[in-house]
């Protein structure tokens, strides 16, 4: 059970990141000169314009604010112009995107960053750190997907951004949208008032069928096949726990109000074992110790054909809970009565959420979110997780959070090999636990 400090502490936590999410103003002033070029329009950039940077514009340019799309970047242009023509034909009165401000390569984010006042950062999370660096140093107010980073090395950095944000009172979401879910945000407020009591268990699951897989094409370098191909390789994904999995794990600190010492698992590649599915896993299990010696269960799989299960429970030295990302949300007491049943009609739209109140307050010109360091935090628990599974070790997370293992390619071209390369077979090296070296 829980002292009273750490108590006082989590539900210190707890509060703070409600507020936060729940879009409460923590402070309210005008924009000091040079960190905003916000005027009436509000210009934007996607840097990123695959289906979820798509829809991300889609949301922003959906609020009720006057905003404008001014400059695309990508790695492809075929990704950009289908989601030029897809936005353009949506929003024909606030896509402003000629040819000259539609970017293409590795350098196009610096040229469309500083046409906006606002960025959308959507590429495949190993891209974010850089992009994110590059926008504060712009001066840009962020939207950015989950997950913000795929290594220590890659987490040091957001964090470290994410504190000149601060200092340059700048706008950060991160698109862990659970945060803005309205049945969260409810059950949180009562979990902070002890409805339930000190958390001492929970459990956590992403398990589902999977998702794409695109073929090598015979004309591709390796560096485009992985890139087209990215949510198999780590470098650019993370492994599904971490790319996928990180929105239970997210709620799993949410609820404890802190973040792991240690973590530790196991995980293999037991459905998906072709050379098709690079060097991800697709499974993980592992187990997320606190400082206060509870342990929430996390569970990811990718199997087809088995039971699906997505959402989140906890146990309290008062009662339980169960949450879901489809609304749902009930708390007990110890004895099994219901205290509370969120009802699962009329939510908003937690997508449309972030991208609403984040824009409401640029317009305003105030500043209220600063979701990089929490965002970066659980991100790097789902990658401890990771390095637990791959090594079959106890993670502590001190040790983690020194490790310089960059997962980055030494150079980015399209003449350039990515660090991990297949075999004369097409095959890709796969993580052993109790051979491979994380940290």
């Amino acid at each position: 059970m829980e002292n009273k400090e750490l108590r006082d502490k989590r539900r210190e936590f707890i509060k703070a990141s409600a507020l936060i999410a729940g879009g409460v103003l923590l402070n309210q002033f005008a924009f000091a000169g040079g960190h905003s070029s916000v005027d009436d329009t509000i210009k934007i950039a996607l840097i990123g314009c695959g289906d979820r940077g798509t829809g991300a514009a889609f949301q922003a340019l959906s609020t009720q604010q006057n905003i404008k799309l001014v400059a695309m970047a990508d790695a492809f242009e075929d990704r950009m112009e289908n989601s030029y023509k897809a936005l353009s034909e949506k929003f024909k009165d606030k896509v402003d995107v000629p040819k000259e401000r539609r970017f293409v390569g590795f350098d196009a984010y610096q040229k469309a960053i500083a046409l906006a006042d606002v960025v959308l950062l959507v590429t495949p999370p190993g891209f974010r750190p850089m992009h994110f660096e590059e926008a504060i140093k712009q001066g840009k107010h962020v939207f950015m997907e989950k997950p913000v980073a795929v290594d220590a090395p890659g987490i040091r950095k957001v964090l470290a951004t994410a504190e000149i944000a601060k200092q340059k009172k700048l706008n950060v979401v991160v698109g862990l949208q659970r945060r803005y879910q309205t049945n969260y945000l409810e059950s949180m407020k009562r979990i902070q008032d002890g409805a339930i009591g000190d958390i001492v268990g929970g459990q956590v699951y992403w398990n589902s069928g999977g998702v794409w897989v695109k073929k090598r094409e015979p004309s591709q370098s390796e560096m485009e096949y992985q890139m087209r191909n990215w949510y198999y390789f780590n470098w650019l994904c993370g492994d599904h726990i971490v790319e996928q999995h990180v929105h239970n794990i997210d709620i799993a600190n949410w609820v404890k109000g802190s973040y792991p010492v240690s973590v530790q698992g196991t995980g293999s590649r037991a459905w998906r074992t072709g050379k098709d599915y690079g060097e991800i896993y697709d499974n993980h299990a592992v187990e997320l110790t606190y400082a206060d010696g509870a342990v929430i269960y996390s569970q990811c799989r990718h199997f087809e054909g088995t039971e699906n299960r997505i959402d989140e429970s906890f146990q309290g030295t008062k009662g339980r809970t169960y949450l879901s990302g489809s609304n749902k949300a009930v708390l007990w007491d110890h004895k099994g009565k219901e205290i509370y049943n969120h009802p699962t009609k009329g939510n908003r739209n937690p997508y449309q959420t972030e991208h609403d109140e984040l824009f409401a307050a640029i317009a305003k010109r105030e500043y209220k979110f600063a979701d990089a360091e929490r965002g970066a935090k659980s991100c790097f628990t789902a990658i401890i997780g990771r390095y637990a599974t791959y090594s079959g070790q106890t993670i502590k997370w001190d040790d983690a959070l020194k490790a310089e293992n960059s997962l980055m390619p030494d150079q980015l071209s399209w003449t350039a090999n990515p660090k991990l390369m297949p075999d004369e077979n097409g095959l890709y090296t796969i993580a052993m636990p109790g051979k491979t070296k994380v940290i």
